[in-house]
C-alpha cells in the first residue's frame, strides 16, 4: 500500500543499521542497507565510500522507493505483504524478493511482479503468503556459504520481518496479546529459572544453564533492540513470537 512506504522503510532501517564494510560480506561497503554499487548507480560512478557513509535521508528515500518498493509494486500489495516483499528485496535483491512472492502465490517465478502475479493474490490470505515467503527466504539464506558467518543475524531478521508483517496484515492483535491467557508459556526476566529460560537462551544462542542472569538479560535486550522490540529485558508472548518459540 502506498501509505505504508515510510513506515515500512523505518522497519527496514532497523535491520540495516549503519556503516559496514566486512571483508566476508559479498555486498561490500554498505550504509543503511545501500551498497556502494547501488549508490553509484543512482548518483554517479564518482561516489566514494566516504560519500556513501554520509548519505542523506532524501537520497535514502529515493533509492529505497525507486530501487526496491516501486520495482516490486509494493503500492499494489496488501498491508504487511508489502513490507515482507520490500524487506526481502532490500536484503536479497528485487528479483529474488519478487520470486519469493511468486512462489508463495503459485505464479511463474520470473522475478518481475506484473498483472498475472498480482491476480494470484485474489482469494489468498496475506498472512499465509507472508509465512510461505519467509519460509522460502530463510531456506535460501541457509543454503548460502556465508550462513556460518551471518546466519544468526539473517535468521533473526527474517523472523522479525515475519512478526511485523503479520501484525501489519492483521494476523493478530496486540491488544488481544495483552489479555490472552499465558498458560502456554512463562514470562521470564532477570532472576527467573527453569525450562523457559533455557528455551530463551537456546534461541539467543548463548550459554544455556536455565538461569536468567545479567548475561542473559544483556543478550535479550540487545536482541530486542536489534529487532525493533521494546528493549526491556523481559521475555513474554511478543518476544517469544518474534523468536519463533510460540505460534
Amino acid at each position: 500500500m502506498e501509505e505504508n512506504f515510510k513506515g515500512a522503510l523505518k522497519h527496514v532501517l532497523v535491520h540495516e543499521g549503519g556503516w559496514a564494510d566486512h571483508p566476508a560480506d559479498p555486498g561490500g561497503a554498505t550504509m543503511k542497507g545501500v551498497t556502494l554499487m547501488t549508490y553509484r548507480r543512482h548518483f554517479g560512478r564518482n561516489k566514494s565510500k566516504a560519500d556513501l557513509r554520509n548519505i542523506s535521508d532524501e537520497e535514502l528515500g529515493q533509492i529505497y522507493r525507486a530501487g526496491y518498493w516501486d520495482k516490486c509494486k509494493c503500492d499494489e500489495l496488501p498491508s504487511g505483504l508489502d513490507y515482507a516483499v520490500f524487506d526481502a528485496a532490500v536484503n536479497s535483491g528485487p528479483g529474488r524478493g519478487a520470486k519469493w512472492l511468486q512462489y508463495a502465490v503459485g505464479a511463474k517465478q520470473d522475478g518481475g511482479i506484473g498483472a498475472k502475479t498480482l491476480a494470484r493474490l485474489d482469494g489468498l490470505a496475506p498472512s499465509e503468503i507472508i509465512n510461505t515467503m519467509c519460509d522460502r527466504r530463510l531456506a535460501f539464506l541457509r543454503s548460502l556459504r556465508t550462513w556460518r558467518t551471518f546466519g544468526r543475524g539473517w535468521g533473526r531478521r527474517v523472523e522479525s520481518v515475519r512478526f511485523t508483517a503479520l501484525e501489519m496484515a492483521g494476523g493478530y492483535s496486540l491488544a488481544a496479546e495483552e489479555t490472552a491467557p499465558s498458560v502456554d508459556f512463562e514470562i521470564v526476566r532477570k532472576g527467573s529459572k527453569g525450562p523457559w529460560v533455557r528455551k530463551l537462551q537456546e534461541a539467543l544462542e548463548i550459554q544455556v544453564d536455565g538461569v536468567f542472569g545479567s548475561d542473559t538479560e544483556a543478550a535479550l535486550k540487545a536482541w530486542q533492540k536489534e529487532t525493533g522490540l521494546e528493549s526491556d529485558g523481559i521475555a513474554g508472548r511478543i518476544t517469544y513470537k518474534a523468536l519463533g518459540l510460540i505460534d
